[in-house]
């Protein structure tokens, strides 16, 4: 009766370490009890100070008419094997946006940008040609070439990662960075932004929390840095094999609790 007795209670232990471990690991729990009406809204990148744009202005009634406003750069010459031939392409002009939110741009000088979407600054430079350049509306087409997010910690590929898109959320550029490790601590995903006016913030997530995707902080800004904690037993065995070490640090602690369980019951 006795040896039945410490057996149902090792096994109901080793259930709850089980279940204990298991918990913090998937994303995205309780999703069914999350409001998502917040979330409806598309999310569109606002222009921030030292952001690199790429503008074109496309006039196909009369492209001549809108061919200063095009400005081109010299690429990077290429060289083939045999280094006998040279071949170069030209591409569009970098407008790197100034501390104060400003861009040089051609014929219109100026631009406050700082702030303003891709959109509304596309709108902006049409109306500006219109009238004075063009009959009608330009077709005006901005890029952000040097939207990227950076990703460290517990991740299975740590860098600097571009969104082609112009947009990424927490999950996108994790799974860029490979999904985090097995030592990745996901109620603790901590986020450091800059704002436009220099400020700095250190937030943390929970990924495991569906209610992520109502934070301000679930789609990353541009320069965004992700950084993924490492748990406990990372952290307090990192001298020595990760797997070793928590595969012992559990047993132990199991054979402690059966072997005291033992001696009171026998």
């Amino acid at each position: 009766m006795k040896k039945s007795l410490f057996l149902f209670v090792l096994a109901v232990l080793l259930t709850m370490a089980s279940c204990t471990s298991y918990k913090n690991v998937p994303y995205l729990q309780n999703s069914e009890n999350v409001d998502l009406s917040p979330a409806t809204m598309l999310y569109d990148a606002k222009i921030m100070p030292k952001d690199q744009l790429v503008i074109s202005v496309n006039y196909p009634v009369d492209p001549e008419a809108v061919k200063m406003f095009n400005l081109t750069m010299q690429a990077d010459n290429t060289v083939n094997a045999t280094a006998t031939r040279f071949s170069s392409q030209t591409q569009l002009q970098n407008y790197l946006v100034d501390n104060e939110g400003y861009i040089n741009y051609p014929i219109l000088g100026r631009l406050k940008v700082l702030g303003l979407t891709k959109t509304e600054l596309e709108t902006l430079i049409a109306s500006k040609i219109q009238g004075a350049y063009t009959k009608d509306f330009p077709l005006v087409h901005v890029q952000m070439s040097n939207y990227k997010v950076s990703v460290l910690g517990e991740v299975a590929r740590p860098g600097q990662y571009t969104a082609t898109t112009g947009k990424v959320n927490i999950f996108e550029a994790l799974a860029m960075a490979g999904d985090l490790t097995i030592w990745g601590q996901r109620d603790c995903v901590k986020i450091i932004r800059e704002s436009a006016q220099g400020e700095k913030k250190i937030v943390a997530l929970n990924l495991n929390d569906a209610n992520i995707i109502n934070s301000p902080y679930y789609q990353l800004q541009q320069n965004d840095i992700v950084y993924v904690t490492p748990n406990k037993a990372k952290s307090k065995n990192s001298g020595i094999g990760s797997e070793t070490s928590l595969w012992f640090t559990s047993t132990s602690i199991l054979v402690s609790l059966a072997s005291l369980l033992y001696n009171i019951l026998r």
